[in-house]
């Protein structure tokens, strides 16, 4: 996942370089998301992640997307030939991601929360680390953070290919187009859907423009690698949470810590106007606890559709989830720097929360349900 933001994490360099827009180079974002939408609806509608065993699906996209992402680092010097290769790695990324997920939901049945939370507490670490390889020597060497992620891509790739199939996982499934179908119109699933749609509504946009952020506050200097550093800590730091989260999902339900991270996470992109220029020493408990909380309930939204849809098409479940709320991400995070525009970084944040809201209103719904049983070994 180092290749998601890749692009992103030296987006001061090509914007320099390029002379980019904040529109152009969130579209380096934008692009990755709108091709893991493409990928991810392509492999739902194939049920290649039930078809294909999923540590081979995994692999193989790994190195393709490290392909694209090397590619861009060599031989691309504007914007459009950079957004296309970044759409082609956001498509390959859909084959890493739900088949990730699926695999690790193949050797846990009753702490399922928190084998599938330390995968995408890793996913995490993994999205951050581009930000690290610019402060620990990328700041003006947008190829070596380039070439750095691709590299550990390849790496994932072979890790990947010793991971042996676990003994829950689905045999692969027959080709079956209505399976798109059935995770649809079942209402519980749509509901634990519904609550992952208003996470990820403010998940990326925040992950996006943070370091933009971060510079506006005047509390550190863009030029020395201090924004990234941060944004690596603060990225990174919401794998601890999405480890706790399901550590405690499986013991509190998943509904109940769905819940409240979002109203937490919620309130801090409201509040992220409030902390606006105060002191570094003032901003890091707050960047702590909104890194913390905001990718916390991650995990427990897809730990939620494996145990309520089809056990032989989770994997097209999963990643159909992932696809819609992926192309919710291209919505606000190109909205955030019109946000800006109009009312500057202290506040650009804020609309953020309309989506925590409304992910928590789901996910109280689905707690009432009577198939709220099926989660977390009954606890809902």
């Amino acid at each position: 996942m180092s290749l998601w933001f890749s692009a992103s994490a030296v987006a001061p360099e090509l914007a320099a370089a390029w002379g980019l827009t904040p529109g152009e180079v969130g579209l380096l974002t934008s692009a990755v998301q709108v091709g893991f939408v493409v990928g991810a609806l392509l492999s739902a509608a194939l049920t290649l992640s039930d078809a294909v065993p999923p540590r081979y699906l995994f692999a193989a996209s790994a190195v393709a997307g490290a392909g694209a992402t090397a590619a861009l680092a060599a031989s691309v010097d504007t914007l459009v030939p950079a957004v296309a290769l970044r759409f082609l790695t956001g498509v390959a990324l859909a084959g890493v991601y739900p088949p990730g997920m699926k695999i690790a939901a193949g050797w846990f049945t009753e702490a399922r929360g928190l084998a599938i939370g330390t995968v995408v507490g890793a996913l995490t670490v993994g999205s951050a680390l581009p930000h690290l390889l610019r402060a620990l020597g990328g700041v003006g060497r947008p190829r070596l953070v380039l070439f750095g992620a691709s590299g550990l891509a390849v790496l994932a790739a072979g890790l990947i290919l010793l991971v042996r199939p676990g003994p829950h996982q689905a045999p692969a499934a027959p080709f079956d187009p209505a399976a798109v179908r059935r995770v649809v119109s079942d209402r519980a699933t749509t509901l634990a859907n519904l609550g992952y749609f208003g996470h990820m509504w403010e998940l990326y946009a925040v992950w996006t423009w943070l370091p933009a952020y971060l510079v506006a506050t005047r509390a550190v200097d863009g030029a020395s690698g201090l924004a990234s550093l941060l944004t690596f800590g603060t990225i990174a730091v919401g794998g601890v949470g999405a480890v706790a989260a399901g550590r405690y999902a499986d013991r509190l339900g998943r509904t109940r810590v769905t819940s409240a991270a979002m109203v937490v996470s919620g309130s801090a992109s409201v509040l992220a106007g409030a902390f606006f220029g105060l002191p570094l020493v003032a901003l890091l408990p707050f960047l702590l606890v909104w890194g913390v909380t905001i990718v916390a309930d991650s995990a427990q939204f897809s730990a939620a559709v494996t145990e309520l849809a089809d056990p032989a098409y989770v994997g097209t479940a999963l990643t159909l989830q992932t696809a819609v709320g992926f192309l919710l991400t291209t919505v606000s995070i190109q909205l955030v720097p019109v946000l800006q525009g109009a009312v500057g970084w202290q506040w650009a944040f804020a609309p953020l929360v309309v989506g925590p809201v409304l992910g928590t209103l789901a996910m109280q719904r689905l707690r009432r349900r009577p198939e709220a049983a099926r989660l977390a070994g009954g606890r809902g």
